[in-house]
Formats: structure tokens, sequence, C-alpha cells
């Protein structure tokens, strides 16, 4: 008689659907923590150009809204808006790093940015069961703005038709978010006349997560995070910061260029109320599932304090 405790052949083909059950299982206690959560991601970078990882990301967020969460999309548009002016033979210049965005260029800017890159992202999400709708700050007073007069340190700048935030309105994607639609925010914002403004989309992101009180704020990007070398001479992630570590990776020359601002508005999303920040690397294929869903992440994490993050953990 056949031992009844042996257990069946689980090599090959079953062994691979057991460990993909197994993902499943690790992913359990964070869908069920997060459920009716709201997450802000921007998103940009090759993961906006590559059609494979289009769509791992319309996947990722589809599934987000299907297991209780609640996804708001804000989106970048830099080359389809380089890849118009140069149809239209507009020569752009820039002023301290920004582009300069005179009359023409800024309804270049909202035509392309409202009317191609939004809808199209609209358009892969609803093709994947979702319910999107896109909207950009113009919508509802959504994003009120006045005109960027100064650079980062300080100093006068006029670079046209550039906006800096002045009041995030949030009921719009409140009606949408708590119901079934998947918010998709083009980054452009309204002045009190009527005058629309180009706005950074990081900038916009992090704005938006906090009005919003959002649990996690995820920048897709193309790099892998936080880099580091060994004491071998390798380079290997951090996949956590706080405001010291920032400091102390700032003045060690860790973070340099232009992962300074982003990290530095992640933190200031932190300090003004978003439990948690991630950059990631959207160049890998469901790269929001793998950080959300998964026990170590594959990017970095900004947090407020570690000592705090870790006592919430223990609890």
């Amino acid at each position: 008689m056949a031992d009844s405790k042996i257990m069946p052949d689980m090599s090959g083909e079953m062994q691979n659907k057991i460990d993909r059950a197994s993902i499943l299982i690790e992913a359990l206690p964070y869908m069920k923590k997060m459920r009716g959560q709201t997450i802000v991601i921007k998103y940009g970078g090759n993961a906006m150009i590559n059609e494979d990882l289009k769509q791992s990301v319309m996947d990722d967020i589809t599934l987000l809204k299907y297991v209780g969460i609640n996804p708001v999309l804000v989106h970048g548009g830099g080359p389809d808006i380089n890849n118009m002016l140069s149809r239209v033979n507009v020569e752009s210049h820039f002023v301290n790093g920004l582009r300069y965005t005179d009359s023409d260029t800024m309804q270049i800017a909202q035509m392309v940015l409202i009317g191609k890159t939004n809808k199209e992202i609209v358009s892969n999400l609803n093709s994947k069961g979702a319910k999107a709708i896109g909207i950009c700050g113009i919508d509802g007073n959504l994003i009120q703005a006045e005109k960027l007069t100064t650079d980062s340190k300080g100093n006068e700048i006029d670079v046209g038709y550039v906006g800096k935030i002045k009041r995030i309105d949030t009921h719009v994607i409140d009606m949408l978010a708590n119901d079934e639609f998947i918010p998709v925010i083009a980054p452009i914002g309204v002045g009190e006349q009527g005058e629309s403004y180009n706005i950074n989309a990081d900038t916009v992101a992090s704005e938006i997560a906090v009005a919003l009180g959002a649990s996690k704020l995820i920048t897709l990007t193309d790099v892998p995070g936080v880099m580091e070398k060994d004491a071998d001479g390798n380079s290997k992630l951090i996949s956590m910061l706080d405001s010291a570590d920032i400091a102390d990776c700032i003045n060690r020359g860790i973070i340099t260029g232009g992962m300074i601002p982003k990290i530095e508005g992640c933190l200031d999303t932190v300090v003004r109320g978003v439990r948690r920040a991630h950059i990631i690397d959207g160049r890998i294929p469901h790269s929001i599932l793998l950080e959300i869903f998964t026990a170590k992440g594959i990017g970095t994490m900004i947090v407020k304090d570690k000592e705090q993050y870790y006592y919430e953990h223990r609890k």
C-alpha cells in the first residue's frame, strides 16, 4: 500500500505554479494593510517610452485598483513636447536648466500633455479593464498656480509660463479616486486670470500626495534608486534613507546632480505627512508591484525617521 504521506512530484511546471502562489501569499498582508489607502504615482522616464514597460505600468496600476487601493497617477511628457516642438519648428531655449515657455510653447505643451499624452495613458488603462479619467490642474481648479519668479537658490528668474503651486484643491480627485475611477493628472496649473502654467511633474505629484494625505508617493525613474560603493568598489542600493542619512549622503557625494532635488522633494513630502516616498527603477517590469507587495522592495524608500519607522513595524 502506498504511503499517503509521500508528496507528489513538484518539479518543473508544478514548482513554477507553486512559486507563483507563494508570491501571492507574500503580497497578501500588504494588500490587506493598504486596502482603502491612496498612493500617488509619478509616471515618467523610459516607462513612458518603451511599449512593454508602458503595458507593465498600466497592469500594475489596474491591479492596485482591483485590490482596493486608490492609485492617483501624475505624468510628465517632456519627450512628447520636444517632438511636437520639433515638428512645428519651434526651437527651445533654457534658463538655468528650465525650458523657457512662451505663449506659443505653452499652447503646444498644453495641447500635447492634455490632448495626447494624458489621453493615451487613459486609453491604455481602460484597455486593461480599469476606469481611468484624464484631468489636469485646470479642471475644478485642481492646481492653482502663479508664475515662477525665482529659481531653487532664490535668484530672480523669468522662464515664461512656468508656474509654481499655490494650492491644491483635491475635491475632484477625491470624487474620482474614492469611487471606481483612476485619476490621471497632467501637470498644467491655472492662474487667477485663467492663464495656464506648465509645472514640473515631480512637484505636482509631491504636492498632490501631501494634499491627499497619501500613504505613499512612488516616483518612477531610470535609475535603481540611491546607490553607494561598498568596500570592494561595487555599487549597491541604499534601500532606506531618513533626513539624517540624506544630509550625510549629499555631503559625501553619494547623492549628486539631478538626484538631489528628487530626494529632497521626497523628504519634504514625508516631513509634511506622507508616510513613505519611494524612488524606483521604472525600467524593471512590474516595478510598482515589486516595491509595494514584497518585503524588501526594489528601490530606495525615504522616511522621516528610521527609528519611528522601525517602532511602527514592531507594533
